[in-house]
């Protein structure tokens, strides 16, 4: 392409981009389109000539972007939202642009430099000592794989692996015990109690159990931020137990790791630092676009002594001492300059703003918990945590089952009436609308009117089921 050519279609998209956030607070939260209609629409054969560039920008940004989740919509509080900072959009634009493989030192040592600075960042807010070390990752799922490696090779390549979790753990926990060779059946989710928290007397016993029985345990799985409520299970008692009985800990704070910027967080999250591994997702509490996770483990040395391995073909890499090279700490050896986008955002704003923005979300969720509690229509399901509040409608007066079908007739009119978009989950069986409060651009207003928006429809449903 020209210069010319590849100005204006960049042009074209970037105004796309900024139109699109500046009507995002009028749109829907979610649209979405039905298979058979945008097979018709997208699913042709590969072209033997080409079109206009534009145009295809064009059929892209009309018929096939806006058919998604918008994750970054002030009032989506499904599942665990995100919102990008504009720095990091662009950091991604020049990361594919540079054409920026983040693999070693040779090949990029501009974002390598980058990574280990975002990597001390996270060391330091986590509190881990000097010895730890990490890198950047797709997201959780690749840093519990990558965590439970270690594990199991720091545990001697055991022939009987068990993991141990909370029942309220997610599912890329469970998940990476398979992928790293740990029977299904020997993956244990262990009961939580009425506070979400897993349960200690349980896990020793089961400990205990699978050791009498010839089976030897890897890691323990802690979580700092469930999912569904966003509990934190009680962290420095895990460290203290694993650390005993010589169990690797490792943390999942896919979620609730970045609250860790602010007082509040680093107390409620307080023992995360004698874990011996964590996750974070940056492209959820510290509004990077995807795909921005990361692990930390607290002796970096695990992780190039599971995942370093020497080939004539990568043999030119090694370049210098001190120089690390990402590749030789994780799975992926073709890895994009993930570092770029956050260190790009922080230095845009500055700490204290992502400090704010991350206390926002808490500050809404509480004001959120005080909406609920006294509202004669709503009723908490969860104590508050982090910036997660579980609750459903119920006035009192009606069975399990008419509450029930009420939240979730609820649920399915607030999705369409394109006003926000919620999520549910299930509580020791009871069914629970769910609010997420991450957006930094959400406002006690737009969290207001969702739940007034509840409110009435919770009415309406509990009327009509009569």
């Amino acid at each position: 392409m020209t210069p010319e050519s590849m100005r204006r279609l960049a042009n074209a998209a970037t105004e796309a981009l900024i139109e699109r956030a500046g009507r995002l607070n009028d749109a829907k939260a979610w649209d979405g389109e039905f298979r058979e209609v945008l097979k018709d629409r997208l699913g042709s054969l590969p072209p033997e000539d080409g079109r206009p560039a534009e145009e295809v920008l064009t059929q892209v940004v009309r018929e096939v972007l806006p058919f998604a989740a918008r994750l970054d919509h002030p009032r989506f509080f499904g599942f665990v939202p995100s919102s990008p900072t504009w720095p990091g959009v662009v950091a991604d634009y020049l990361s594919a642009g540079f054409n920026i493989n983040s693999c070693t030192w040779l090949v990029s040592s501009g974002t390598s430099q980058l990574e280990l600075v975002v990597v001390d960042w996270l060391r330091g807010w986590i509190g881990y000592p000097d010895t730890a070390g990490g890198l950047l990752t797709s997201g959780g799922s690749a840093a519990s794989v990558e965590a439970l490696v270690a594990a199991r090779i720091a545990a001697g390549h055991p022939d009987r692996p068990t993991v141990y979790m909370s029942d309220q753990s997610h599912s890329a926990l469970k998940r990476a015990a398979v992928i790293v060779g740990v029977r299904r059946e020997n993956v244990r989710l262990v009961s939580s109690g009425d506070d979400f928290r897993i349960d200690m007397a349980e896990l020793r016993r089961r400990v205990d159990e699978d050791r009498a029985n010839g089976l030897q345990p890897v890691a323990v799985c802690a979580n700092a931020g469930t999912t569904s409520t966003g509990a934190i299970d009680p962290l420095a008692a895990m460290a203290d137990y694993c650390a005993s009985e010589g169990i690797w800990l490792h943390v999942d704070a896919a979620y609730g790791g970045f609250s860790l910027v602010t007082g509040e967080g680093k107390e409620v999250l307080k023992g995360i630092e004698l874990a011996d591994s964590v996750g974070m997702d940056a492209h959820k509490w510290f509004f990077q676009p995807y795909e921005a996770g990361a692990l930390m483990v607290k002796d970096g040395t695990h992780l190039e002594g599971a995942f370093a391995i020497g080939s004539d073909y990568l043999q030119d890499t090694v370049w210098g001492t001190n120089h690390p090279n990402f590749a030789d700490r994780g799975l992926q050896l073709s890895r994009t300059a993930r570092a770029l986008k956050v260190w790009m955002s922080v230095h845009t704003f500055g700490m204290a703003a992502f400090r704010s923005a991350v206390r926002k979300g808490l500050d809404l969720a509480r004001r959120a918990d005080q909406y609920v509690k006294s509202s004669p229509m709503l009723e908490s399901l969860s104590p508050v945590s982090l910036s997660i509040l579980c609750f459903r409608v119920n006035p009192g007066g009606h069975d399990e089952g008419a509450l029930e079908k009420a939240n979730r007739q609820v649920l399915a009119r607030v999705f369409w009436d394109e006003l926000a978009f919620l999520s549910s989950t299930s509580l020791k069986g009871v069914f629970s609308l769910r609010l997420c409060i991450l957006n930094h651009t959400t406002t006690w207003e737009d969290v207001e009117r969702t739940l007034d928006l509840v409110v009435q429809l919770g009415e309406e449903a509990l009327a009509a089921g009569e």
